[in-house]
């Protein structure tokens, strides 16, 4: 674990909370740690195109329930490190930094939780190293062979992913983004979520992650590594007890594809926020928690 100078860590609420820097997979990730060292580990994994910040109401209520947590910036997000070429930016590979950052902590096994790409990740940590993962939490994104299937069959489901698309578009995503100053994503964020989920003060911070040297063609890479690299993973059914979390409004995924999911889950639960979007952990924070710690309990 690498040591560099740290940031304020008062947003976060929890007294041990610290800002970290640890090597894993080659790289180094930025990640945020709070809690007993002894606790029971959960890896909170952010969604694009958020950072750590995306967690950042839910470190306290995790520590004070007894859990040791670790909030990365997933490779090529704000702080953490931003390798060079769209290779880089596999789904194995991702996987493989969470694993890597698990054992950081001198563990074997974590409960794992992820939104939005964060879930995406969750779900192949969960598939492909099945023996890290204690308990698994899904928010708003399917199971990959769910997702492959209506991508492939649901013209509702294609008109929705079309900025997919887009993003296959070398360097022109990004120098847009960056003439309007990150319209797209903050109204992706603003328009797509319950009114006020979003404070000019949390634009403000994201603005600032994406405008890190790198950081914007990196995130967007992980789009490009899903078209171009089809990884297969030994299995398709999920091990580990999991708890699927649905915002029924999501702009960006079909709302069946929730169920669906949750047959590769022979210990699996689905709870539906029907008045939600994509955007549930910011707009039902409480609720989210309680089920979370519910489920690890």
């Amino acid at each position: 674990m690498t040591e560099r100078p740290v940031v304020d860590t008062s947003v976060l609420g929890a007294p041990s909370a610290e800002h970290t820097f640890r090597e894993v997979n080659g790289l180094t990730l930025h990640t945020v740690a709070a809690g007993d060292t002894d606790d029971p580990l959960v890896v909170l994994l952010h969604g694009f195109p958020e950072f750590w910040y995306e967690w950042r109401g839910y470190v306290k209520q995790f520590v004070d329930a007894g859990y040791r947590v670790l909030v990365p910036d997933q490779r090529g997000y704000n702080r953490s490190d931003k390798p060079a070429g769209v290779r880089s930016y596999r789904i194995s590979e991702l996987s493989r930094d969470v694993v890597d950052l698990v054992a950081t902590e001198d563990r074997e096994t974590a409960h794992v939780v992820g939104h939005d790409w964060g879930a995406a990740v969750a779900w192949d940590v969960a598939l492909r190293y099945p023996e890290v993962v204690d308990r698994l939490g899904i928010i708003n994104v399917p199971h990959p062979r769910v997702f492959e299937a209506h991508l492939t069959s649901n013209l509702t489901q294609l008109r929705k992913s079309w900025y997919m698309f887009y993003f296959q578009v070398p360097w022109l995503p990004e120098r847009l983004s960056r003439r309007n100053e990150y319209r797209f994503m903050t109204e992706t964020m603003r328009s797509g979520s319950l009114p006020e989920t979003f404070s000019e003060m949390d634009f403000d911070r994201y603005r600032r992650a994406w405008d890190r040297n790198g950081a914007l063609t990196a995130m967007i890479n992980w789009y490009r590594a899903l078209f171009r690299y089809r990884e297969a993973v030994p299995r398709e059914q999920v091990q580990a007890p999991t708890l699927i979390l649905w915002g029924d409004n999501d702009q960006a995924l079909v709302p069946e594809m929730a169920a669906e999911s949750l047959v590769y889950c022979p210990d699996g639960r689905l709870e539906r926020f029907p008045e939600a979007t994509h955007w549930v952990p910011h707009e039902y924070p409480g609720r989210v928690a309680d089920l979370l710690l519910d489920h690890l309990r």
